[in-house]
């Protein structure tokens, strides 16, 4: 009867997954085949919500495995890589022909060797920070863009809009960079009391998403992408300051050595 209860347990997590999975499958049938992109966006964001409810409910029923994590990482890449490749095929890249083909495949060409890494290194990996930036963030920067600014835009001037190249093809390289960016803390209490900061940045940006009924998403995650830069860029100065300091001190103390070795003689 234990198996059979545990059994049940890991069933519950692996069901919001592959709701994960099937909001992909219907985000590049509404985009592919209806041209629906808004739609598709929001079944992208959808997925994102599975995936965060697939992790908590793990937890909750203390059901965590390594099937688990192997059919996460396979309905992530349909959600967050295949998914966001079709939008942006669909919605402008198909005008480029065989470029257009590579460029729109990046989210999905990337995210994969995203999730492959994430995979490898998931044992003694730091709990308080991702290496790159994480897949669902990265769709969900993409899709956000093409539902609230590029349809915006008027049809000719979406034809030559360049800030999809910027946003399609920056997501995806900042997915495999080393660039740390924070995790989501879990829902606790004693993740709040630990986190508080934290939590009430996620939680204020929550609310501005829905007030803004999702214009915010992108300037959000914009956000979100360039403080992980400006945070990567300032510690590695700190670092090179610090081995300099380290470097001089070592380089006087070794003359001081010399000095005393030469007039003690």
């Amino acid at each position: 009867m234990t198996k059979r209860r545990a059994r049940a347990r890991s069933i519950i997590p692996s069901l919001f997954t592959i709701m994960n999975l099937f909001s992909g499958f219907v985000a590049m049938k509404t985009a592919m085949i209806d041209g629906d992109f808004v739609s598709a966006g929001w079944f992208v964001v959808m997925g994102g919500i599975f995936d965060m409810l697939d992790g908590l409910m793990a937890r909750l029923t203390r059901s965590s495995s390594e099937f688990g994590v192997e059919l996460d990482s396979l309905a992530d890449i349909v959600t967050f890589g295949v998914a966001p490749s079709a939008i942006v095929y669909k919605a402008f890249f198909y005008q480029l022909s065989g470029i257009g083909l590579i460029l729109a495949a990046l989210p999905a060409m990337l995210g994969a060797i995203r999730l492959a890494r994430f995979n490898v290194q998931l044992v003694g990996f730091d709990k308080d920070y991702f290496r790159g930036l994480p897949i669902p963030s990265s769709a969900i920067l993409i899709v956000s863009y093409v539902t609230f600014h590029h349809l915006a835009l008027s049809p000719a001037d979406r034809l030559t809009d360049p800030w999809m190249y910027v946003v399609t093809i920056g997501a995806s390289i900042m997915m495999v960079s080393t660039v740390k960016y924070d995790t989501v803390p879990k829902p606790s209490l004693k993740q709040i009391t630990a986190h508080p900061f934290k939590f009430g940045i996620y939680f204020a940006g929550v609310i501005l998403a829905i007030v803004t009924r999702g214009s915010a998403i992108f300037p959000l995650f914009v956000l979100f992408v360039v403080f992980g830069i400006v945070r990567s860029i300032v510690e590695r100065i700190s670092r090179l300051i610090r081995e300099r300091r380290a470097s001089a001190l070592l380089d006087e103390e070794a003359l001081d050595r010399e000095e005393e070795s030469t007039f003690g003689i």
